[in-house]
């Protein structure tokens, strides 16, 4: 029997911290099936004395908010993909927080370009420390609040407004 009561229980997807690269929330899959962690970046450049560049593609909506990052490659690994083909792609190494817990994780830089998921935590991030609930998400940490029903309707509403107004100055205008 495994000892469970000092492991912290997160679910299928969660909201992780990356403190040393300044990124205070990224949407992240669990996903017990791949070896390695994997996160979504772009403009990967490879740099003199083994260090790689990259921009971390932090949203997806709205263009997206991004983070440059530079980082020591701890290696350069072949990944097989969900599809089965070979990928090489520098792995890196950064500091992991999520649920109180915060550890050195490894993590392979990968396109997930029309994944919902900028991230995927693999079994050796998870492992030792984290048990997944596959039935829930957000166990360890908090989702961000939605906008309720009424509220959306007011910005709606301001918008449409001020399209009519668009029109009419433009209207009235010689």
């Amino acid at each position: 029997m495994t000892r469970q009561a000092d492991k912290v229980t997160i679910g299928y997807a969660e909201y992780v911290e990356f403190p040393d690269w300044g990124i205070p929330r990224l949407r992240a899959k669990t996903d017990t099936g791949a070896r390695t962690s994997a996160l979504h970046v772009d403009n990967i450049e490879r740099l003199p004395k083994s260090r790689v560049r990259f921009e971390v593609v932090v949203a997806a909506k709205d263009g997206g908010r991004r983070v440059w990052v530079e980082a020591p490659i701890v290696r350069v690994s072949n990944v097989r993909s969900s599809n089965g083909v070979p990928d090489e792609r520098y792995i890196v190494s950064t500091t992991l927080r999520l649920g109180g817990v915060e550890k050195d994780i490894e993590v392979s830089l990968a396109s997930r370009t029309g994944m919902i998921y900028r991230m995927l935590l693999g079994r050796r991030a998870i492992a030792h420390d984290f048990l997944v609930d596959p039935g829930r998400r957000y166990v360890a940490s908090t989702p961000p609040k939605k906008k309720k029903k009424a509220e959306k309707k007011k910005v709606a509403k301001k918008k449409v407004a001020k399209k009519k107004v668009k029109k009419a100055a433009r209207r009235s205008a010689p």
